[in-house]
């Protein structure tokens, strides 16, 4: 390992390429593991702390070995920051000849065909919609790519993108009349001739299970997978390792088949009159239940939903037929014909098969509903997508381990006999960080939790001068802890902006956290991970509770029946595991530099109560604890001083 050991050294390749590089002892180690497991096509599974530098010790052994590789993310963002920066900067140090390429999920991309059904068919909820459909236009014809993270004038959630790109369901495939220009068959081109493809993990396992994003065309001549933010990938597989069928994709048949019946089929009443009834079939469906952000298994549904899903189904039927009796008119008529097909097949088999191994769910949005089945474990189903051609797996993260044992996430992903490594931050976490677990918090279900945990964390906000990111367990909490903040704020004249989650999208909240430098964010899940906020302006993280998955989750529920069943403890096993790299994720928040300073407050008094406490505190980074709220506020006092 040599060469190695040349490239990450204090006057090697990367320092001449990267201003301020440091060689990190754990890195190097990390790079010599990774360049291992592919010369032997192995299998690693490698937690690195924050700070240690992981993306270059997969990078440069990766680069070095030649041969092509796969590198998955758990993030849009990451996937960006590979691309654009870190790959072109350690290629280029290495000056190593490789070609790279970025694959996204199709809806990332715009397509020629529904836009320019989109213009014609002029439906827009408002003008602002209109213009952005313009715009898209505009961009259409100059870009290269035809990345809507590239069309700088319309926002990322703008309504418009859904008629301006394709999905799975109502692209035409070679069909298509603007195949040729595709932007996604491009895309998928230069995967396929490039020698490093970065994707990420929904896009992955979608084209692993429905072989629909040409990754399935990458893997044969692939020699390296990277699984980068892996502790994602047990979540994201069940998802894809299932199946689901959603109102949403009723919902834009009807739309899809209108729109191509009013270009083919004009004279065809009966098609439009169908669309209208399977669209009112599907609200129905979707009223069945009331609420929104939820999950219910089979045994909570009402017989009102039964009904309507009946219902629903008849009506898809109905509209089958009407789409065949058309579908020889256009080439999108027989595309709208074959998804109702599949739709149909997908709806029979959910209220039809109940295999042992499979968990039938629902979930409701504000205006959708989606039926799933989720397979109880993915282990196997796993293991045989790795099996085949030999190639080496590397999977990655800051938060794999509970106290350095792998054996939870092995187990949950079938990797049995692989090998492993751990590699500690390498931040001075001793006197850059302190835990703080509060005394006295009641029961963490207790009615009066959420204000004991809002009055034992004031006194650190005002000594923090606001800097705090607020992290909570549900957004239930969420919002009823940044009521009694704001309240706080307003009786004690506090005059720092507090901020919530859903004010804005996440980019835009970050960035005016980032900007205010003294800001207040109460946040739910989306902020507990992947989430960089460093220097002066984050120096408080509080954790509202122990992140345990809420037991009456359906696919969890299966899964803790299913384990005691076998006579094991789901609890120690499989609750416990994921909660502590929750937890280690938010906690991950806090110290994100050398220079970094800050408090972690961790509320759950069962931290300290209950035996398994000690396998969180014990997981994370070795800060200095304590129990005093004195010595917490004394860390601000030695803060002010210093600066």
């Amino acid at each position: 390992m040599a060469d190695l050991d040349n490239v990450f050294a204090a006057d090697g390749a990367l320092a001449g390429a990267i201003p301020g590089y440091r060689r990190r002892p754990q890195q190097v180690e990390m790079a010599q593991r990774i360049a291992a497991a592919i010369q032997s096509h192995g299998v690693l599974v490698a937690e690195a702390g924050t700070g240690t530098g992981k993306t270059f010790a997969y990078l440069v052994p990766a680069l070095m070995a030649g041969g092509k590789v796969i590198i998955s993310t758990g993030t849009k963002t990451l996937q960006d920051q590979l691309f654009q920066r870190d790959l072109p900067t350690v290629r280029d140090a290495l000056k190593a000849p490789a070609t790279i390429a970025l694959l996204k999920g199709r809806a990332n991309y715009v397509c020629h065909y529904h836009l320019e059904r989109a213009r014609k068919e002029g439906r827009f909820l408002s003008r602002e919609e209109a213009g952005h459909i313009l715009a898209i236009a505009r961009f259409a014809k100059t870009s290269s790519t035809g990345d809507k993270a590239e069309c700088a004038a319309v926002p990322e959630d703008s309504a418009a993108w859904l008629a301006a790109t394709s999905t799975r369901d109502n692209c035409l495939g070679q069909e298509c009349p603007n195949a040729k220009e595709c932007f996604v068959m491009a895309a998928r081109r230069e995967a396929q001739a490039a020698d490093v493809v970065v994707v990420n993990h929904h896009l992955f396992f979608a084209d692993v299970m429905l072989r629909d994003s040409g990754v399935a065309e990458l893997l044969p001549a692939c020699n390296t997978v990277i699984f980068d933010e892996a502790h994602q990938l047990p979540e994201t597989a069940s998802l894809f390792f299932g199946e689901n069928v959603s109102t949403a994709q009723l919902l834009d048949l009807a739309r899809d088949a209108r729109m191509e019946g009013l270009a083919a089929a004009k004279d065809f009443a009966e098609l439009p009159e169908g669309a209208r009834a399977l669209e009112k079939a599907a609200r129905d469906l979707r009223l069945a239940i009331p609420g929104e952000n939820a999950r219910f298994s089979l045994a909570q549904l009402p017989p009102a939903f039964h009904e309507a899903l009946e219902k629903a189904a008849g009506e898809l039927g109905h509209f089958g037929k009407l789409l065949e009796s058309q579908a020889e008119r256009s080439e999108g008529l027989e595309h709208c014909w074959r998804r109702a097909q599949e739709l149909q097949l997908v709806l029979k088999r959910w209220r039809d098969v109940d295999e042992p191994g499979l968990v039938r769910w629902i979930e409701v949005f504000s205006q959708a509903l989606s039926m799933n089945a989720t397979p109880l474990f993915i282990a196997d189903i796993f293991k045989k997508q790795m099996e085949g051609h030999p190639r080496a797996w590397i999977f990655t993260s800051a938060t794999l381990a509970v106290e350095s044992d792998f054996s939870h996430y092995c187990s949950e992903l079938g990797l049995q006999g692989a090998d492993t490594g751990c590699w500690g931050s390498p931040f001075d976490y001793p006197n850059q960080a302190l835990l703080y677990a509060p005394q006295g918090l009641p029961d963490p279900n207790s009615r009066d939790y959420n204000q004991a945990v809002v009055e034992a964390a004031w006194p650190l906000i005002h000594a923090s001068r606001g800097r705090a990111f607020v992290l909570c367990t549900s957004l239930r909490a969420m919002r009823r802890i940044h009521e009694l903040l704001k309240a706080h704020f307003e009786a004690e004249g506090f005059d720092h902006p507090l901020l919530l989650q859903g004010e804005g999208s996440k980019s835009e909240l970050l960035a005016r956290f980032r900007s205010l430098g003294n800001a207040v964010l109460v946040a739910s899940q989306s902020f507990w991970e992947g989430v960089d906020v460093r220097g002066e302006a984050l120096q408080l993280v509080i954790i509202d509770k122990l992140p345990f998955a809420p037991p009456d989750d359906p696919v969890l529920a299966a899964r803790i029946e299913h384990m005691k069943r076998e006579g094991r403890n789901a609890f120690m096993e499989y609750q416990l595991p994921r909660a502590v790299i929750s937890v280690k994720q938010g906690a991950g928040r806090l110290i994100r530099d050398e220079t970094d300073r800050g408090v972690l407050m961790l509320c759950d008094p069962r931290l300290i109560t209950k035996p398994y406490g000690k396998r969180v505190w014990r997981s994370l980074p070795p800060m200095r604890r304590t129990r005093e709220a004195d010595e917490a506020l004394a860390f601000f006092e030695t803060e002010a001083e210093r600066v």
